[in-house]
């Protein structure tokens, strides 16, 4: 896997997940730009990975055109990849539906599913601009089970599902592909204080039982970010070890 010469932005790069997603990409020798709200552990990953850092607050429009207008100035107008890594999962510990505050699940909106559009509808033009833009989405297999007790968090990613549908069909024309991933459970810092019961749930209900690690997903996410991942725009990979299937 290859992605030389070809720009890409990712968002929640400085831990877990996103850094694990930056090394793999690095890898592949992707010109990458990182953008998140943790400056220290964020430039930590940019210098680990040769990329370039840019602080972004995904619940701040101002915050996001600020980040795509660096990256613009950066790439000279066209990128090639974003990766909507981003988010925050308040209330992953476990929480009903009936306790949740009005403004935590304003703020997982705001976050998950606005950010994404407005980081999405920035960068568009850039993505055009490429003629082989990719999209790839992070999204939630939670959203496609249903998982109890999570219902912010489960909301936005359903809703992440649903854009990524929709923006593949309004970026085909101009051969932008939009995909998502849907990965389960991933033994990560921000899945720290998930309940021992629902990790055990996760890891005996794979088709490969075990937990599983963020590194597994990263070459998936390399590839929807390539050139030959054109067909696939639209779909929504559950890339679990066969805990849901699509």
């Amino acid at each position: 896997m290859t992605l030389a010469g070809r720009h890409i932005l990712l968002t929640g790069a400085a831990r877990g997940l996103g850094a694990k997603i930056a090394r793999r990409l690095a890898e592949c020798d992707a010109r990458l730009i990182l953008a998140d709200i943790a400056e220290g552990e964020g430039h930590a990953t940019a210098e680990a990975t040769g990329a370039r850092f840019v602080k972004v607050d995904l619940g701040d429009p101002a915050s996001i055109s600020a980040c795509a207008e660096a990256v613009r100035e950066e790439t000279g107008g066209t990128l090639h990849g974003l990766v909507n890594n981003g988010a925050i999962a308040t209330g992953i510990g476990g929480i009903a539906y009936d306790a949740i505050e009005i403004e935590s699940w304003d703020l997982v909106q705001r976050v998950n599913v606005r950010g994404t559009w407005l980081m999405t509808r920035a960068c568009a033009p850039m993505l055009i601009a490429a003629g082989t833009g990719r999209v790839v989405n992070v999204a939630s297999d939670t959203a496609l089970w249903g998982a109890p007790n999570l219902l912010s968090y489960v909301a936005s990613k359903g809703a992440v599902i649903s854009m990524t549908r929709s923006l593949a069909r309004e970026l085909g024309p101009d051969r932008v592909a939009v995909t998502a991933v849907a990965p389960g459970i991933l033994t990560t810092e921000s899945t720290e204080y998930v309940p021992e019961q629902r990790h055990q749930q996760y890891s005996q209900g794979r088709a490969v039982p075990g937990p599983q690690g963020p590194e597994e997903i990263t070459d998936s996410i390399a590839f929807l970010l390539s050139e030959g991942a054109l067909p696939l725009t639209g779909q929504v990979l559950p890339l679990n070890n066969g805990y849901v299937f699509a």
